[in-house]
């Protein structure tokens, strides 16, 4: 025990008188003497003892001490704690109609991640009094288990000229010359659908992939369609969310578009650019080069900007929410050939007019609006003619998304066109759709899809045969699975039943 005489106080009737006091700490005494009227925190100074900012003192530090006290001192420590716990992966089954019935096949195994989260812990006098929660953070994602599970197809195998790809649950896989013939050549579970389409010699399969690096939406891959057991390659571009396709009559090259990760919505604000992308046999690099640099994108260009490479690969043309036009290649720059009154979303999307070039890249298929602001904005299918270049409405009122898309050339230039519906025009942005087939002028328009009862189409994009000697077949997803119509014969051949596709190309 040790005693102190400590007399502070600046009332002068109050110089003499003193009282005693009795500081406890942790079990350990000290008596002291001060004078009447100075505080708690005060008097612990006075005594050589130093409070910690968290500490605490019973009674308060600014009671003022008028009689013989007991003070008790409650050390107040502070520390983080962090512990990691295990992230159990999922587990997805992937239908196959391809296996036999029940048989399963392990695609990828599962493996658990890492969280990590952080306590704030306060202990008194050495014993814990409080633990709360300061945040968490996924230091290593969980891989999913995918298994593969045969179900028994109710359909029969449809011939089919070329390639189909698609993806289904999130995994691309083949059929080739064949419905029957199909397998999967990426199964990592994580296919965005945002690109996914095969080169025109049918070699390779270009698709994105969701990411869950931070500031990282997606990556671009490429995979060898001619192997048996393809690798994905890995191009080493990211952030693709509008646009990246095979640039035609170029061996293993690509052209696409960017995007900057962004916190607010849409999560995106789009460069509006245009780089070329090459790479040898192995998926490694040979050529990088920007055809666009990075501009505004014009009224709502945070939203993004599309292109489209002619069939011969002499033109590229673009789509904004407020033009279309083609690309000066040499000089790099947007050429607008129409302006376009800008759709109101009162939303955070900006519609973007879709464009499909004829074989002969002599006309280029779009949706247009009226071009005064003030008009209902019921969109038109369209066709801008060239080299004239001159923009006609074919079908009024067909919808926001009727994505016109022309087949390959028949004979002495026809072909047909494949479009979109909305059964409820006005109300084109939530309508689902029926699908259509006219003649390139917007003659002769005939309803493939759906029939009486069946619900319509969501908005999608369409894929033509790729051979136009003895088929004249689009396909399409209905209600999740792929469908084939026969536009001659009307007839439908559903090709899967699992009800999980999302996106398709056929090459």
């Amino acid at each position: 025990m040790i005693s102190l005489f400590i007399f502070v106080g600046c009332d002068f009737s109050n110089q003499n008188k003193v009282i005693n006091i009795t500081i406890i700490e942790i079990g350990a005494e000290t008596r002291a003497k001060v004078s009447v009227g100075v505080n708690v925190k005060q008097a612990l100074e006075f005594a050589g003892i130093t409070l910690n900012p968290l500490d605490k003192t019973e009674p308060s530090g600014t009671t003022i001490l008028s009689e013989n006290t007991t003070i008790r001192i409650i050390r107040v420590r502070e520390e983080f704690l962090v512990e990691e716990s295990i992230l159990p992966f999922e587990q997805q089954t992937v239908k196959n109609e391809s296996l036999p019935e029940g048989q399963s096949i392990l695609i990828q195994a599962g493996t658990n991640g890492t969280l990590q989260t952080i306590y704030r812990i306060l202990s008194e006098d050495g014993v814990e009094s409080s633990r709360s929660f300061v945040n968490s953070e996924v230091t290593q994602p969980a891989k999913p288990e995918i298994v593969m599970l045969g179900v028994q197809s109710p359909y029969t195998s449809q011939s089919i000229p070329g390639v189909i790809a698609y993806i289904t649950s999130s995994n691309a896989w083949v059929m080739d010359g064949s419905s029957g013939n199909r397998r999967p050549v990426v199964s990592t579970g994580d296919l965005d659908g945002r690109i996914f389409s095969i080169s025109p010699d049918r070699e390779w399969l270009l698709f994105s992939r969701s990411s869950t690096i931070e500031n990282e939406i997606n990556t671009l891959w490429v995979v060898n369609l001619k192997e048996q057991t393809p690798e994905p390659i890995y191009t080493n571009i990211k952030n693709v969310v509008h646009y990246a396709d095979w640039v035609p009559g170029k061996t293993r090259t690509i052209s696409y578009s960017t995007v900057e990760p962004v916190l607010t919505p849409p999560g995106w604000q789009a460069n509006n650019d245009l780089h070329l992308f090459r790479y040898d046999e192995k998926g490694k690099a040979l050529e990088t080069k920007t055809i666009v640099e990075t501009n505004s994108g014009g009224i709502y260009g945070w939203w993004g900007t599309i292109f489209e490479w002619s069939v011969d690969g002499s033109k590229i043309a673009y789509s904004r929410p407020d033009s279309i036009g083609l690309v000066d290649i040499e000089k790099g720059l947007l050429n607008p050939i129409i302006k376009l009154a800008t759709f109101q979303t009162s939303s955070d999307w900006a519609w973007v007019p879709s464009i499909k070039w004829s074989e002969d890249g002599q006309a280029l298929y779009t949706i247009l609006l009226p071009e005064s602001p003030g008009s209902s904005q019921n969109p038109a299918l369209s066709v801008i003619i060239f080299p004239e270049k001159i923009a006609v409405d074919l079908i009024a009122n067909c919808g926001l998304f009727c994505n016109p898309t022309p087949s390959m050339g028949v004979s002495n230039g026809r072909f047909i066109v494949g479009f979109l519906s909305a059964i409820l025009p006005d109300q084109s942005e939530t309508s689902r759709y029926n699908l259509k087939i006219m003649d390139r002028d917007g003659s002769n328009q005939k309803k493939l899809y759906p029939g009486e009862g069946i619900q319509g189409l969501t908005p999608q994009s369409l894929r033509w045969s790729p051979s136009f000697q003895s088929d004249f077949l689009l396909a399409f997803i209905a209600q999740g699975n792929l469908l084939l119509v026969d536009t001659i014969s009307g007839s439908i051949k559903t090709l899967t039943g699992d009800g999980s596709i999302s996106k398709i190309d056929w090459k």
